[in-house]
């Protein structure tokens, strides 16, 4: 069963202290596109993330997100950073002896300055586990939400695939007579200007004519697309590229078939089929 590359989830952990909330959104990309965000103190997991994101998903753009909060009820308390706050307060006192101009710094001030507060020391590896293992749980659910999206869009494809070969086989049963509607028609043609029409070269004229007309190769070769279509949708492989590639073949060949039709009834087959094929191209584009 195909997958589908939009999708989202979310999944929180927490323990007696902190609270890991993992949000993941997929969205089309060409290949593997992923936006990790993390807390400063997180950053050097990123690596194993970007590992275990590209074992659950080979092609779309993921954006993910992790924040780290306090739990509720969870007793923490701020460290003082001494040696960068006492720093901070000689360089206040030599600039406010340089411009002779009185300091007006508040205690909320000083405490706003990055690191004069720190959150207190985590438990890394505690705190390393639960978020890789959050992580885990998150993008089982989201794959859950892309098979599900996927198993939508193969139906889709399917019930198309099923109204090309229709108008295939509907092309097939108009050939013949659009054909002898030819044939028929230059006939009384020759007839209407020529007191003698030359019948034999009138043949070789429509021997031509059908073979040039001829569009029995057009037709097998969508046949032969739409087979290894319907067998990609079978698949629980990314598919979304050789889906993609078979369109665009589905796609050349209605456009051959309209060019060489020779009847309205024809022309109209090729025009329901490129219509047909590019709602699938649409689809496709959203399939890993």
């Amino acid at each position: 069963m195909p997958y589908s590359m939009t999708a989202f989830a979310e999944h929180q952990s927490q323990t007696q202290l902190w609270t890991a909330r993992w949000e993941i959104r997929a969205t089309n990309a060409r290949y593997l596109d992923l936006t990790v965000r993390l807390p400063e103190n997180l950053r050097s997991l990123e690596p194993d993330i970007r590992h275990i994101l590209g074992q659950y998903v080979s092609r779309g753009k993921l954006e993910c997100s992790l924040r780290v909060e306090p739990a509720p009820g969870a007793q923490l308390a701020f460290e003082l950073n001494r040696p960068l706050t006492n720093a901070l307060i000689r360089a206040l006192g030599e600039l406010e002896s340089w411009l002779k101009v009185p300091a007006s710094v508040s205690l909320l001030d000083l405490a706003r300055w990055p690191g004069v507060l720190q959150e207190p020391k985590q438990d890394l590896q505690s705190l390393r586990e639960m978020v890789l293992s959050g992580l885990k749980t998150a993008l089982e659910q989201l794959v859950a939400a892309r098979r599900q999206e996927g198993h939508k869009l193969a139906e889709f494809l399917s019930q198309r695939c099923g109204k090309v070969r229709e108008q295939v086989l509907k092309a097939r049963e108009l050939l013949p007579v659009a054909l002898n509607a030819l044939k028929a028609k230059l006939t009384s043609k020759i007839e209407e200007i020529a007191t003698k029409p030359d019948y034999e070269r009138l043949e070789q004229e429509l021997v031509y004519l059908a073979q040039k007309l001829d569009i029995s190769e057009e037709l097998d070769r969508l046949t032969t697309h739409l087979a290894e279509a319907e067998r990609l949708l079978e698949q629980d492989v990314p598919i979304g590229r050789r889906l993609d590639f078979l369109c665009q073949e589905m796609n050349r060949e209605a456009n051959t078939l309209a060019a060489k039709a020779a009847s309205t009834d024809l022309i109209q087959c090729a025009i329901e089929i490129k219509v047909l094929v590019e709602q699938m191209r649409e689809q496709v584009q959203n399939l890993e």
